[in-house]
């Protein structure tokens, strides 16, 4: 254990100063899992995850409650990552829960975390400060309308919630998968008065929302479409009342 105010020699880079939690939650590529968790401090109880094992690690987080969830930076910077860090930052019972992210090389620049707003957890940012993420928006090219809940439309078949809608693009939530450059079909409405549209997913994040299933939020962009006055018509008519 490394008390607080020890120099570790840089053995234990993250544990500056402070105590070193006794237990331990590694999420990470199987492969970089062995070295990652060298790094971490030999006398904690450490329980380990690979990527794709998210799930499983956010049903062990909300039990065990850790003191730390280290992350490889690789996955932290995924949608799965992403996901799994605004679920444990948004949900209080995890406020006591410290977020770090880990380079996969330790000659690497080191990774902080900066404290959120939300029940005092943390979310991984890059110490010197890497460029910007791309909006996921994208630069609007048309008015967006918000939807208004409940208004469901199908993505190649499958169910999905309608969050936006314009005549260049839409947002939808599916728990169905959607992933960036996926040619899509979509289909708004019901009978001949239906609106159909194909385009191509511009962005896509996992979301673990509490309470809830996990889903899919997508960003769809219609490129060129010959249906923009119907596509107009039908965000208008079910525009989400602001008021």
């Amino acid at each position: 254990m490394v008390d607080a105010g020890e120099d570790t020699g840089g053995l234990y880079p993250w544990y500056t100063r402070r105590s070193v939690p006794s237990q331990i939650v590694l999420i990470g590529p199987a492969d970089s899992l062995p070295g990652l968790q060298e790094r971490l401090d030999p006398t904690a109880e450490i329980q380990t995850f690979t990527e794709s094992e998210a799930l499983e690690a956010l049903d062990h987080i909300i039990r065990a409650k850790p003191a730390l969830v280290a992350m490889q930076d690789e996955f932290a910077d995924s949608s799965r990552g992403q996901a799994l860090i605004n679920r444990i930052k948004d949900d209080a019972t995890l406020k006591d829960v410290e977020v770090r992210v880990m380079a996969k090389n330790a000659a690497q620049n080191r990774v902080a975390v900066k404290r959120g707003s939300h029940g005092g957890a943390t979310t991984a940012v890059a110490e010197d400060e890497p460029k910007p993420a791309l909006d996921q928006k994208g630069t609007r090219r048309a008015p967006r309308i918000r939807i208004k809940d409940g208004v469901e439309v199908t993505v190649d078949g499958n169910p999905a919630s309608l969050f936006d809608l314009s005549t260049v693009g839409a947002q939808v939530v599916s728990p169905t998968v959607l992933k960036p450059n996926q040619k899509v079909r979509v289909i708004m409405g019901d009978g001949k008065a239906a609106v159909k549209c194909a385009g191509a997913i511009a962005w896509a994040a996992f979301e673990m929302p509490k309470g809830m299933p996990t889903r899919y939020r997508a960003g769809i962009d219609w490129g060129i479409t010959a249906e923009a006055s119907n596509v107009d018509a039908f965000s208008k008519k079910n525009k989400k009342d602001e008021h």
